[in-house]
C-alpha cells in the first residue's frame, strides 16, 4: 500500500466531518432566524481531474488540450502552450493520449497552472509515452526519471502562493516528457508536510515502474513497506547512475532542503558510482562532497542518516560474503563518526545476510545476469535491514 494511502484518507474524513459540521451549524443557525449562505457556485476548487488530451474525455476528467492557455476565470492551463503539442499514447481511458512538454528544465515557466488554496494537497501523474522523465512542481523536482509509458506515481506539496506550477521535465536527454492525467486532492487545509523520511542514492536504490509491481527494485522503493505510514512519509529522490556531486548540484538535494524539516530524516547512500574511472571523483572529493550535504541537512534541524551500499552477489571468499573494501564505504564511515550523525551500514548487514543465506540464494536476490542490481525481492531484503537498523537505532518508530 503506498505510504500516503491511509493518511490522506484519514485526512480526508476529517475534511469532510468539518464541512458537514459547519453545514449543520449554519442550517441550525437558519432555523434561529439567521440567514443561511450556501457557498457561491464558482467557488474554488480543491480537486481535480484533468484529462490531457487533444481528442476524447475521459468520463468524471477535465479535458485539457495543449493549446489551452491559463486564464484567472478558468483558474488552469498552460502558461506557454505555444511550447506544448498533443500527443498520442498507448494507454487506455485518460492515457490514451498526452500532451507534450517541448521545452525542459526545473526552472522553466513552460508549465501547466492550478490556481489552488493554500494548504496540502495530494498529486497523482500518469505519463504517456516516455522513456524516462521527471516531474517538477514550484520550480524543484518532486519525482525522478519515472520510466515506461503510462508510469503513475504521487507526490504530496505544500502551496502557499495561490497556484500550483508543473511540468514534467528530462529524466534522460532526448527523450519526450508528455503527461495522461493529472490528480489533485486537497490533503490539508494546512500547507505542512507530514514528517517525512527524503532517500537520495543510485540506481540500487530508486524507484522502478510500476511502483508496485516493477521487475527491479531499489531499496528506497520498498522501504515504505518497513515504515509505519502514520509515523513517516517516504520520498525517495535517488536515480540511476548518480554520484554525490550530480546530486548535490543537478537540483535533486535542492529539492529536498525547499521542504526537508525538523524531525525528517534524510538516507544519503552515495560510493557506487563514484568510484567509477569516468566519473572522475577521488575518495578526497567524494568525502567532502558527502560533508557537504551532511552538513547543509543538519543545518535543517533535520537529521542526516548516511548508508553504506551493499556489495555485489559474488562477494564471496570460502562460503563467507564481504565487501567492505567497496564503494568508499571506509570514508562514510569516517565521515559519520566525524560529524557525529548516524550510519546504516548496509554494507556489512546485507554481507550478514548473504552469508547467512548462501551464494545461490544471494544470487537469486539480483536481477539475471547482473550481480549488482537486486530484483524486487532482493530491494524488499535490503529495505528490510535499513528500516531494522534505524528501528534499532531509535530513528524509525513502528517499522515492521
Amino acid at each position: 500500500m503506498p505510504v500516503n494511502a491511509n493518511k490522506g484518507d484519514r485526512r480526508g474524513s476529517t475534511a469532510k466531518r468539518t464541512w458537514a459540521g459547519g453545514i449543520a451549524a449554519a442550517v441550525l443557525a437558519a432555523g434561529a432566524g439567521l440567514t443561511f449562505v450556501a457557498p457561491a457556485a464558482n467557488a474554488e476548487p480543491s480537486n481535480y481531474r484533468f484529462d490531457f488530451s487533444g481528442g476524447s474525455v475521459e468520463q468524471g476528467y477535465t479535458g485539457v488540450s495543449a493549446t489551452d492557455a491559463y486564464s484567472p476565470g478558468k483558474r488552469y492551463g498552460f502558461n506557454t502552450p505555444e511550447h506544448m503539442a498533443n500527443v498520442p499514447a498507448k494507454g487506455t481511458g485518460a492515457g490514451s493520449d498526452a500532451v507534450r512538454f517541448l521545452e525542459y528544465g526545473t526552472k522553466s515557466t513552460n508549465t501547466f497552472n492550478v490556481d489552488l488554496k493554500e494548504g496540502l494537497y495530494k498529486v497523482t501523474v500518469t505519463l504517456g509515452d516516455t522513456a524516462r522523465a521527471s516531474v517538477a512542481a514550484e520550480g524543484v523536482f518532486q519525482v525522478m526519471n519515472m520510466t515506461g509509458n503510462g508510469a503513475t506515481d504521487s507526490f504530496e506539496i505544500p502551496v502557499t502562493d495561490g497556484q500550483l506550477n508543473l511540468l514534467v521535465t528530462e529524466g534522460k536527454a532526448g527523450t519526450a516528457f508528455t503527461l495522461s492525467s493529472l490528480e489533485i486532492e486537497k490533503v490539508s487545509r494546512h500547507p505542512a508536510m507530514d514528517p517525512t523520511i527524503w532517500v537520495g542514492g543510485d540506481s540500487t536504490v530508486a524507484n522502478y515502474y510500476p511502483l508496485e509491481s516493477s521487475v527491479q527494485g531499489g531499496w528506497g522503493q520498498l522501504l515504505p513497506q518497513y515504515a509505519d505510514p502514520a509515523a513517516f512519509d517516504i520520498r525517495n529522490m535517488a536515480t540511476g547512475g548518480q554520484i554525490a556531486r550530480g546530486f548535490r548540484n543537478d537540483g535533486q538535494l535542492e529539492a529536498i532542503l525547499t521542504y526537508i524539516k525538523p524531525g525528517d530524516l534524510f538516507l544519503l547512500e552515495m560510493g557506487i558510482n563514484d568510484t567509477a574511472a569516468k566519473n572522475a571523483t577521488t575518495e578526497a572529493e567524494f568525502k567532502e562532497i558527502m560533508r557537504d550535504m551532511v552538513r547543509q541537512v543538519a543545518a535543517t534541524g533535520a537529521t542526516p542518516v548516511l548508508v553504506t551500499p551493499q556489495g555485489r552477489a559474488t562477494d564471496f571468499v570460502d562460503g563467507v560474503h564481504s565487501a567492505v573494501d567497496r564503494w568508499y564505504r571506509h570514508s562514510t564511515v569516517a565521515l559519520a563518526q566525524e560529524e557525529n550523525v548516524p550510519l546504516v551500514d548496509l554494507n556489512v548487514l546485507s554481507s550478514a545476510y548473504f552469508t547467512e543465506i548462501g551464494p545461490e540464494a544471494t544470487l537469486a536476490l539480483f536481477m539475471t545476469g547482473d550481480t549488482l542490481h537486486p530484483n524486487r525481492a532482493g530491494a524488499g531484503e535490503l529495505a528490510r535491514l535499513v528500516a531494522g537498523d534505524l528501528a534499532r537505532q531509535g530513528l524509525l518508530p513502528g517499522a515492521a
